[in-house]
């Protein structure tokens, strides 16, 4: 994955279109960022003033970092910006005290959204500290996220993870072919997995100078993720201690106690239960409290994989290393190999 912003599985807001500026409902969402803050008279007596600028956990980052030692900002998740949100955006950057956010790339989505062309609006004062965006598979050794900004609407339907084993069920449909038995997920698979996200995260620190959360997706840590990309409040809240440090604001523990990005569960294969031995084994998805049956979303996505040859290849042709550690065998052509090595959102 190289330099950019990962976007979230589920989209809170309605998103604008260009031209069109926010909906009543999203301008009172995101009030302080569309209205701004009050007059610059304040100052002088106010708190900090604290954003987190990123995907689908930077919210949930604001919320467990909020305390009343600071005034936190709601912004809409970096994917979700239009350009009729630069105006906003850039009455907002000089007045904050301290911002967090996940490295952008310059020029995301066609937008001067990356990280160092917001920094150049900001305040000398400021105290920003850059943090990585989470995704790890340990948990969920079968799915993948990928948003290459080169795909279109990449996402399939019911839930927006892509399952390998569905993938390559597809791939072999593509050429004609009936796909192999699918193996049996082993506990070594797992760790496997587990080990190789651990690593790429390491990867993307060190690339990016970010903060270090790395240790916090090691297994004995037993990280806590309802998706790949979604970690639960354990997880948030050990970054927000971290954060604080690096910000230079007195420890304080969370003190929210409804969950976060609750939303989506992904099943819980034995093996995976296995390894962790914290959660017991579950069939299905959770989908808003129901719970949907991965027969129902292989049959829905294997439908539309039969239009999205585009997801399938891109899918096959970057999973290589993942699809041999759980023992799956995509077909060998062309067709499936093409994958542009392009930056990842």
């Amino acid at each position: 994955m190289t330099p950019g912003v990962t976007p979230g599985a589920t989209r809170g807001a309605t998103t604008a279109g260009p031209g069109s500026g926010p909906g009543d409902g999203r301008r009172r969402h995101y009030a302080d960022f569309y209205d701004g803050l009050g007059s610059d008279a304040d100052r002088t007596s106010r708190r900090p003033v604290l954003a987190v600028v990123g995907n689908c956990q930077a919210e949930s980052l604001r919320l467990v970092l909020e305390d009343d030692d600071l005034r936190t900002v709601r912004v809409p998740a970096v994917h979700e910006w239009t350009a009729d949100d630069l105006g906003p955006l850039r009455a907002l950057l000089p007045r904050l005290d301290l911002l967090v956010t996940q490295p952008v790339a310059a020029g995301y989505r066609g937008l001067p959204i990356g990280t160092r062309q917001l920094l150049a609006h900001t305040s000398p004062t400021l105290r920003q500290v850059l943090v990585p965006s989470l995704r790890y598979a340990g948990r969920s050794p079968h799915h993948v996220l990928v948003h290459p900004p080169h795909l279109p609407q990449p996402d399939p339907p019911v839930v927006p993870y892509h399952d390998l084993r569905t993938v390559v069920r597809a791939a072999w449909a593509g050429v004609g072919q009936a796909a192999p038995p699918t193996p049996r997920l082993t506990r070594a698979a797992v760790l496997a997995v587990a080990a190789d996200s651990v690593a790429e995260l390491r990867r993307r620190e060190a690339q990016h100078g970010t903060l270090v959360a790395s240790d916090l997706l090691e297994i004995a840590a037993r990280p806590q993720m309802r998706t790949i990309n979604h970690p639960g409040n354990d997880l948030f809240a050990a970054m927000a201690v971290r954060i604080r440090a690096a910000l230079g604001l007195a420890a304080r523990p969370t003190r929210l106690t409804r969950p976060l990005l609750n939303g989506l569960h992904a099943p819980v294969e034995p093996a995976v239960a296995d390894v962790f031995g914290d959660v017991a084994a579950r069939a299905g998805w959770v989908v808003e409290g129901a719970v949907v049956d991965v027969e129902t979303i292989e049959a829905a996505q294997l439908r539309w994989y039969e239009g999205r040859p585009d997801v399938v290849a891109e899918i096959v042709g970057r999973s290589e290393r993942q699809l041999a550690h759980l023992g799956l065998v995509a077909p060998r052509s062309e067709r499936w190999t093409e994958a542009q090595p392009s930056t990842e959102r």
